[in-house]
């Protein structure tokens, strides 16, 4: 290889910062009437909570929500006026969500080695501070990361609701979401995964990789359950009122 391929080889801008939320699920564990992701909290649907905080964070060139072929909410009159794209190609799994999702970011024009955050719908309470934080500790990263809490309490193990074992936690994370990668990377570590994996860091790790954890916060869980839903408004609405006051003073 010539000095003048090798130059040809490497990228010729800087990288962007695109963000994908897959958006497909059907909330089973949630107990709602329809997608927890189209449920109010605060005033809104979930899913709004989630866009604003990656529209308030400027090294976001773009956001992708991926949602199922045959959902309508945002074709509805309450929907209009969004700045975000929409790529109707969500799979049967989160896994499949994502791969689809992410050659529909190629199709937009992203390229190969641009990164992409991928985060869950559902993890509403998520902070624009904490996606820069993700940004500022990956960006010049070899591989990549995730933001992470490292685990508060026991892991016990069990069979048949009985405990059999008891895990030391020192060591131990509990993965959150966004999980910045670059594109290329993800897209080929998914489909060497296939379908079985949770989140992209393990489909990273399935590579030989080590994605960066990154410290993030106990209040950017994922509404699962029934119960989460109102301890999810009470944040937004404390933080809606913190807000209030600011601007009040």
């Amino acid at each position: 290889m010539t000095e003048l391929d090798d130059i040809a080889l490497k990228p010729s801008a800087a990288p962007r910062c695109w963000a994908l939320i897959p958006c497909a699920g059907t909330g089973s564990r949630a107990g709602a009437a329809g997608p927890k992701q189209y449920q109010m909290l605060a005033g809104q649907p979930m899913v709004m909570h989630t866009l604003a905080a990656f529209a308030e964070v400027p090294r976001i060139d773009q956001t992708l929500l991926v949602v199922s072929p045959d959902d309508h909410f945002f074709k509805s009159p309450q929907a209009k006026n969004y700045s975000f794209l929409i790529a109707y190609c969500g799979g049967s799994t989160r896994a499949a969500s994502a791969f689809n999702g992410l050659n529909a970011l190629l199709s937009e024009g992203a390229v190969r080695h641009d990164w992409v955050l991928v985060h869950d719908a559902a993890r509403c309470l998520v902070t624009p501070e904490q996606i820069n934080q993700l940004l500022d500790a990956c960006i010049s990263d070899e591989v990549g990361g995730l933001l992470a809490l490292p685990l508060p309490d026991t892991l016990k193990v069990a069979h048949g609701h009985r405990v059999v074992g008891t895990l030391p936690r020192p060591d131990k994370w509990l993965a959150q979401t966004p999980q910045m990668f670059r594109i290329g990377s993800l897209l080929e570590a998914l489909e060497l995964a296939g379908d079985g994996v949770t989140d992209e860091s393990s489909a990273i790790e399935a590579m030989g990789l080590a994605p960066r954890l990154v410290v993030g916060s106990a209040q950017n869980f994922k509404v699962t359950y029934p119960e989460d839903f109102a301890l999810a408004q009470a944040v937004l609405q404390s933080r809606q009122t913190s807000i209030h006051q600011r601007l009040c003073t």
